[in-house]
């Protein structure tokens, strides 16, 4: 069923066609704008797939037709968008508190922890605000962008489709010092993937599925220089072929190399494959197939691409559900990168 006249739907999509590289300098009126006109009021505070039927109802539209773009353009953008869903939910929950620039009241999450240097997407989320903005003002929260923009990245690349549930509402503030402590970073052993997992809400099931977003992407050298040199656990073959490229005295910090080197580009089982010949990137990847618990499922889902795609889906569902500003908590931002 088409959510919106041909006339709305047509306007957004010439919207999306115009150089939005004006984005940061039309915030601020847009800002001065909204001053005049009050929020429309929350009366749900339960999430649901139509949230906007009828405040907005060409916004997953104008969403899926500009993470499509930014995708074609960069196929590692999907895995970059899909990645800051993850790593917002992972701190203070599903509150897109991950956009925020430090402030004079707080410092933001962007330079934290394992966010530091390789946060990507950012511009994506911009563009993409400015536009439903313009279509929809103080409507759409970025926290349902960013949810939105994960789906859509996902399918994209040939992974699956789920519902994502909306309503979400966008933090006040941000805290580097949660994103240092709760992110799992590229070192990470398995009890502490486990119980970083579980302290959202995750189970094991969830955490193995969910590291399978490693299918696609890229990470940067000095995440995986010590495991490439030091550990026993990795194929030495493999290991051999990225030293080049990212080498033991320093320098090429910032060297990319595809977290699964079979399909890159393409969200399939893929990841699970490589696990099992001990061709995981990162340490944390290789603690998934290490002879502990989670040997069983690693093998299940390299074997069964269906079984991994279904239970990704299932937890990205839990995944953006954990700890949810909605009603009259937080705000709808009208720049993704600033509260109101």
């Amino acid at each position: 069923m088409l959510l919106a006249g041909p006339k709305l739907e047509r306007r957004g999509l010439e919207t999306l066609c115009v150089d939005l590289s004006m984005a940061p300098a039309l915030l601020p009126r847009l800002l001065l704008l909204h001053s005049a006109t009050s929020a429309a009021a929350v009366t749900n505070a339960q999430l649901s797939e139509n949230y906007y039927e009828s405040s907005c109802p060409a916004a997953l539209l104008a969403i899926r037709t500009a993470v499509t773009t930014a995708v074609l353009l960069d196929r590692r953008m999907g895995a970059s968008l899909l990645r800051l869903h993850f790593h917002d939910c992972f701190v203070q929950g599903c509150d897109a508190s991950v956009l925020l620039d430090d402030t004079a009241s707080f410092t933001g999450e962007k330079g934290a922890g394992p966010n530091a240097g390789s946060l990507r997407g950012l511009e994506v989320i911009d563009r993409i605000k400015l536009l439903l903005e313009l279509m929809c003002p103080r409507t759409v929260s970025c926290a349902d962008i960013l949810a939105v923009a994960a789906r859509d990245s996902v399918v994209h690349l040939g992974g699956p489709s789920w519902t994502v549930q909306l309503g979400r509402r966008d933090a006040t503030t941000a805290s580097a010092s949660l994103a240092s402590s709760d992110l799992p970073g590229p070192n990470s052993n398995l009890n502490h993937l486990l119980t970083a997992f579980s302290k959202k809400g995750l189970t094991t099931t969830d955490m193995v599925a969910l590291s399978g977003a490693h299918t696609i992407g890229r990470a940067q050298c000095q995440n995986y220089r010590n495991r490439i040199y030091t550990d026993t656990d990795i194929d030495a073959t493999f290991a051999a072929s990225l030293r080049g490229g990212c080498p033991r005295a320093g320098g090429g910090d910032h060297s990319l190399a595809p977290l699964d080197a079979s399909s890159p580009n393409t969200f399939d089982n893929g990841y699970f494959s490589g696990l099992l010949y001990h061709r995981g990137l990162l340490h944390s990847d290789q603690a998934l197939y290490d002879g502990n618990s989670t040997d069983d499922l690693v093998k299940s889902y390299a074997s069964d691409n269906d079984q991994f795609v279904s239970d990704f889906a299932a937890a990205m569902l839990k995944l953006g559900n954990i700890s949810l500003l909605t009603g009259s908590y937080g705000e709808i931002r009208v720049n993704c990168r600033a509260v109101n």
